[in-house]
């Protein structure tokens, strides 16, 4: 069967300015390496769809949707600042419309039996998303939407979230924090933005703060010590995955030290429980990553992995 690759030529109409990291060409560096890879060939290629109103309103405000839609720029050159560093324009809002729908259709197809794993090649990211806030480059919260739609929809009651990127995910840890039903694992280097996640938010939140320089066998060692117990034990149905490649030791955004092996191990850690608790579902979304060639080639080992190519 067949790993989802889903994506739309829209998400590259975001921009954020000349010299921003978070820039269009990051969805050509992974399309790119993924077909001089192979690995394209074997992948079913679909178009996001939009996420509703209704969809979004599962994790942001409505106050948040109607800030967004009224301070959404209208000519071309023009940005509205959300913060410092994440700004819209013209076609922001329906780049992150189809972002936070990519899950949404990965959901569905997976759980329909047309596939058992997806990754979403989209931006803009999402899991610095709050629920009334946009920060770190991301305007919706894709993992999450993608997540609550599939515990309303689908009556699942275990779902594990997984967060790999050199950045704490704090705003899917707010929307989760409490929720029995999720159990999300994450590393992330600290000090460092967005200086949280230390500490237990919940009991169902496994944050795991590393310092600057960390290696990638020693972030193996995280996962097989300490995520791999509580997730064996939770027995996930479904397992979501906020995969950002920015912790590359190539990677200027940060200072840890993980290579393509490494996501390609962590990968198949993530597969091999799928396989065992949930049907073998996964989906895959792309966060951070933002040296061009690390990111391209880590996306291939890691999809690769998720397809068991």
């Amino acid at each position: 069967m067949q790993t989802l690759y889903i994506t739309h030529p829209s998400c590259r109409l975001h921009e954020m300015g000349p010299s921003h990291p978070e820039c269009p060409e990051r969805l050509d560096a992974i399309n790119d390496q993924l077909l001089a890879s192979g690995v394209l060939g074997f992948m079913d290629e679909r178009q996001a769809v939009a996420a509703s109103r209704a969809d979004l309103l599962r994790m942001h405000t409505p106050q948040y949707l109607d800030y967004l839609r009224a301070h959404s720029p209208l000519g071309a050159g023009a940005y509205f600042a959300l913060d410092p560093d994440t700004l819209m324009n013209s076609h922001t809002l329906d780049a992150a419309r189809l972002a936070a729908g990519a899950g949404l259709m990965a959901v569905d197809a997976i759980m329909r039996g047309e596939a058992s794993t997806a990754f979403c090649s989209v931006r803009p990211p999402g899991h610095h998303a709050r629920p009334g806030l946009a920060m770190g480059f991301c305007i919706f919260n894709n993992l999450a939407v993608a997540v609550a739609y599939a515990l309303d929809h689908y009556a699942l009651t275990r779902v594990a979230i997984i967060d790999f990127d050199v950045h704490h995910g704090n705003g899917t840890e707010e929307m989760f924090a409490g929720d029995d039903r999720v159990l999300m694992c994450s590393f992330f280097q600290h000090p460092f933005y967005p200086y949280c996640g230390v500490g237990q938010a919940a009991e169902n939140m496994l944050n795991i703060p590393v310092a600057a320089y960390t290696s990638g066998a020693s972030l193996r060692q995280v996962m097989s010590d300490v995520w791999m117990p509580r997730l064996r034990a939770f027995e996930p149905e479904f397992i979501f995955v906020s995969a950002g490649f920015d912790a590359h030791r190539e990677d200027d955004m940060g200072q840890l030290g993980m290579v393509e092996s490494d996501y390609a191990w962590m990968t198949q850690q993530i597969v091999g429980l799928a396989d065992k608790t949930a049907q073998g579902r996964i989906i895959s979304f792309l966060e951070g990553g933002y040296n061009l060639s690390a990111l391209g080639r880590s996306v291939v080992a890691h999809i690769k992995a998720l397809a068991k190519l």
